[in-house]
């Protein structure tokens, strides 16, 4: 990884300001980004990643001094959150404020808007001085990438600007929270957990109910590699994964353990039992495992608490994202 230069930093901005995409590196994974105001440059993240129109994205601000440029209004209780964890891993999604583009809200009333922490992103941000609408950089409904190689491999020539701020810190998506008819609501699971924003501002309801807005990451189906992925029980990853190597199909385990019961023909990683760690390698290590010729996928599950609660929303995505077949 190359240190990103200040000349790196203003050419990205004028590209942004030309209405072209630029991949930047974010404290959660890579995004890709393009001038929230420019409705022509948002359509053009969205052709070049597949993704489907009423998606809503996410608008990285520089600070939270350009909230009331973005939201109408802002609940005493999403401020409070705001100064506690921004810049951070936090979206929030509030109402749109006018001329807020349709194609950055999926047509929606609402917005989602955050100030990253990554040092890269908040040069980017001071630099071009407006909202950055930024998704994961990577194809639609694939594996977020957690750095620039990730992306190339993603978008090669495609998208030219990629600032390499080397590894992502975390390596999840954000958590988001929406503010709607007074009522907080837990939309994404990530590093900031329920239970610190309840402890802030109390009451937190958990998932979308009917009337929830749109949030980027939230569909059954995500952050999918090519290849079946299947989550095992922890007590039965040996067996499962052995009877598939026996019947001659190379298969590849994802664990927070080493192996009980090493076998020749699976390739395993153990990629530990603390929640952090595992959440800023999981990406980098689906996609080892996606490359490396096996024909499964087998995750053995997370333990439970809090702290797995946004790595246990990506693995459940993952499995209902990626290729099926009869095991």
């Amino acid at each position: 990884m190359g240190r990103v230069t200040p000349a790196q930093i203003a050419a990205a901005a004028r590209a942004l300001r030309a209405g072209e995409l630029v991949a930047f590196p974010t404290e959660t994974v890579y995004g890709l980004g393009a001038d929230a105001r420019n409705p022509a440059a948002v359509r053009r993240i969205f052709a070049v990643k597949g993704r489907p129109a009423r998606h809503p994205l996410i608008v990285h601000l520089a600070d939270i001094g350009q909230l009331p440029a973005w939201a109408r209004e802002v609940p005493e209780a999403a401020r409070r959150l705001a100064e506690r964890f921004w810049p951070g891993p936090l979206t929030l999604v509030l109402p749109r404020a006018a001329g807020v583009e349709d194609s950055v809200t999926g047509g929606q009333d609402t917005v989602a808007l955050r100030v990253p922490a990554n040092p890269v992103a908040q040069q980017l941000l001071a630099a071009f001085g407006g909202g950055i609408a930024a998704p994961s950089a990577n194809r639609y409904g694939r594996v977020s990438p957690t750095c620039a190689e990730h992306v190339r491999e993603e978008f090669g020539e495609t998208v030219p600007i990629v600032l390499d701020g080397g590894e992502c810190a975390i390596g999840l998506e954000s958590t988001i929270v929406a503010f709607q008819d007074g009522v907080a609501r837990l939309l994404r699971p990530g590093r900031i957990t329920a239970g610190e924003i309840t402890a802030l501002i109390g009451p937190l309801a958990i998932g979308a109910d009917a009337g929830s807005p749109r949030v980027p990451g939230s569909t059954p189906a995500h952050y999918a590699p090519s290849t079946p992925l299947s989550i095992v029980p922890s007590e039965q990853i040996e067996a499962r994964s052995a009877a598939l190597a026996h019947g001659g199909r190379p298969v590849a385990v994802l664990a927070w353990r080493p192996s009980a019961a090493p076998h020749p023909g699976v390739l395993w990683i153990d990629a530990g039992a603390r929640a952090p760690q595992y959440a800023h390698d999981l990406y980098a290590h689906l996609r080892t495992l996606d490359k490396s010729g096996a024909e499964r996928i087998l995750v053995q599950d997370v333990p439970d608490g809090e702290a797995w609660a946004a790595i246990r929303d990506r693995l459940r995505r993952a499995a209902a994202g990626a290729k099926q077949e009869t095991p």
